[in-house]
């Protein structure tokens, strides 16, 4: 079994996450904060942080939550996301935990604040574990 130290350095290692700028400033078991600085090119057209950043940080720090107690790899099966404001920059947080932990399957949710503590949207998600077996 992984230890947490090895769970986290395996989302550093990531190179998505370090393109798109992600920082862990928290990981312990069940309790994840993820930061974001935000660039330009993080942008859409109206010039506000794309909402699918919003998606993936909260998709990242659901399973980085999950995987910090179950030291296991998981996928996602189903993720719902409700945005609640724009931002267009300063940096932005997000924080997840889990709420209904099977052998299997695995409900999580979120939310993703800005720098000021205003919350820019909510999420819940379902993921598999994958067990090996």
């Amino acid at each position: 079994m992984k230890t947490i130290e090895d769970v986290r350095e395996s989302f550093e290692a990531s190179p998505f996450f370090s393109h798109i700028g992600f920082e862990i400033m928290r990981f312990e078991e069940g309790d994840v904060l993820l930061k974001l600085p935000i660039h330009e090119k993080l942008h859409n057209v109206n010039g506000t942080l794309h909402g699918g950043v919003h998606a993936t940080m909260l998709d990242l720090v659901l399973g980085m939550a999950i995987r910090s107690t179950t030291k296991t790899r998981c996928t996602t099966m189903n993720l719902n996301l409700n945005y609640l404001a724009p931002v267009a920059g300063g940096e932005i947080t997000a924080t997840g935990r889990i709420l209904k932990q099977g052998y299997r399957i695995v409900t999580a949710e979120g939310e993703l604040y800005d720098q000021e503590g205003s919350m820019l949207a909510k999420g819940i998600g379902t993921f598999k574990l994958i067990r090996d077996e």
